[in-house]
């Protein structure tokens, strides 16, 4: 008998109703409470192609067990309250138990991009002070095991790395044994929302930046997406999203929380199985990268998921919104998710006629129309002509500018909300805010966001000659293209470095004429 197969519904939690201010895990207890033996968690359907795991389906009776073994494995690893852990996983239904298990006895997670590879790695871990690291043995066919051990390798401060999947390599743990093993050890936490749950990292013109958030600030953003789109109780929800960031953990595991139904997970993207999987569960709302949703659409997306009812967007490019062909489907809503890095984001339902809704500046309520709606957060244009935001999820101190010198008799300017960077107007006609540019030397590849910098400091690297570039695209920002006297060489170059694939496989051969 598996892990997954197991089914004790007797140790539920009573959960604390004296709470004000819930976590993700108080959420998740209020579901298990009310309906133990309701399905919880789905992988994806190709799973044992991603990771070479059997797919599991696991109720929240199931899925609470698994959360308490991980965690008790955390605290017999000497993990203390407080401590950082970094997390790197795909869209699986180890991916939910393992924030969940962290948030349970109280650690912080630090969520790692799978794009991201040893030299983003082991900087992120130094840079936190991470205690332990949580992998997998291989992801579509890469050792992110062995990826994971060689960033420990150079991360002074940690001291656990463990990992889901077979043929682990020596000095990993177990996560899968520790779950069959289903130890009881525990330690009392309050459970406070005002706790840090997760520390993110923004790139911005000054480089890498870290974004910390409470539990409150992640439950916003699930909030801001989930009321905006009328999310129902109960959902059926197929995620699509890669969830290694703010906007993907609260497209998947806070709306999936907030509303108290099944989350369908999908490693994007596989379009037959994606098919299948939503089809044979019958979900009623889908989350993915908006120009993916556009696409389908176009493709009859009605007709091919007939249980679809609401399909929720994110946009990394936000300023390419406004210019997005219309949606078509009549019986499916559309929601666009306004992505600014890690600083914030907020939704906005389309209309009847399928065109992007207006967005003006001042608070905005979600749901936007709703009369006596709950404030979600707060668009402003800056002085200097750029998008800012504040409200409950926007950390503002992780943005904050650095202090004036110690001599310097000129106070800094008050700023109480996040200069995102993004260029926008205000037509004079319409009041509505246009947002026209991405930020100046930030470069966007899909989720991946880099400095433009960093390209001519590796072209460097590769010798005289070698040429790497970003060019714009429609679907993901940019896109790189390479040049190099010897491709292969080039990649082998990029590998050794430490580089992610984005970069490696600029220098791939295309017909033998060099560039990519």
């Amino acid at each position: 008998m598996t892990w997954s197969e197991r089914s004790d519904a007797t140790d539920v939690e009573p959960v604390n109703q004296s709470i004000t201010s819930p976590t993700l895990d108080t959420l998740f207890k209020r579901t298990l409470a009310r309906q133990p033996e309701a399905l919880a968690l789905v992988d994806p359907l190709n799973k044992q192609r991603i990771t070479g795991q059997t797919r599991k389906r696991l109720t929240y009776a199931q899925a609470d067990r698994a959360i308490s073994a991980i965690a008790a494995h955390f605290v017999q690893s000497g993990l203390p309250a407080n401590t950082v852990i970094a997390v790197q996983l795909p869209g699986t239904v180890e991916f939910a138990l393992t924030v969940l298990a962290a948030h349970r006895v109280g650690l912080v997670v630090v969520p790692l991009p799978l794009l991201w590879r040893q030299a983003e790695l082991t900087s992120v871990l130094n840079r936190t002070a991470a205690r332990a690291i949580v992998s997998c043995g291989r992801i579509d066919g890469v050792s992110y095991a062995d990826i994971a051990m060689n960033a420990a390798a150079e991360a002074f401060s940690i001291r656990h790395v463990c990992g889901f999947g077979s043929d682990l390599p020596e000095g990993m743990a177990s996560l899968d044994q520790a779950i069959l093993e289903d130890s009881r050890a525990s330690r009392p936490m309050i459970q406070d929302g005002r706790k840090a749950a997760m520390i993110s990292f923004d790139v911005t013109a000054e480089g890498f930046r870290p974004v910390p958030r409470p539990h409150f600030s992640l439950i916003a953003g699930g909030l801001a997406m989930s009321l905006e789109s009328d999310l129902p109780q109960g959902a059926t929800i197929m995620s699509a999203f890669a969830p290694m960031s703010f906007a993907g953990i609260c497209s998947s595991l806070v709306t999936w929380l907030l509303s108290g139904g099944t989350l369908v997970l999908h490693h994007p993207f596989d379009e037959d199985a994606f098919e299948t999987q939503f089809n044979d569960h019958t979900c009623n709302t889908l989350i993915a990268p908006a120009q993916l949703a556009l696409r389908l659409d176009e493709r009859g997306l009605s007709e091919r998921l007939p249980s679809l009812r609401t399909v929720i967007g994110l946009w990394r490019t936000p300023e390419q919104v406004a210019s997005s062909a219309r949606w078509s489907s009549r019986r499916v809503t559309l929601t666009d998710v306004y992505l600014f890095g890690e600083a914030g984001l907020f939704g906005t339902r389309r209309g009847e006629d399928g065109s992007p809704a207006v967005i003006k500046p001042g608070p905005h309520s979600a749901p936007r129309e709703a009369p006596g709606a709950s404030v979600a957060g707060e668009i402003l244009l800056t002085p200097k002509g750029t998008l800012g935001l504040r409200g409950a999820m926007v950390p503002i101190a992780a943005y904050a500018p650095p202090p004036p010198p110690g001599d310097s008799l000129i106070a800094p300017p008050p700023r109480d909300f996040v200069d995102t960077e993004y260029a926008a107007r205000v037509d004079r006609a319409t009041g509505a805010i246009n947002i026209t540019a991405p930020p100046s030397g930030v470069m966007t590849v899909g989720g991946y966001r880099f400095l433009a910098q960093e390209l001519q400091e590796w072209s460097r690297r590769l010798g005289q000659g070698a040429l790497l570039t970003a060019l714009p695209d429609r679907l993901s920002g940019h896109r790189l293209a390479g040049r190099a006297q010897d491709n292969a060489r080039a990649r082998d170059a990029l590998t050794e470095l430490g580089l992610n694939p984005l970069m490696v496989e600029a220098f791939r051969d295309r017909g033998g004429a060099g560039v990519s």
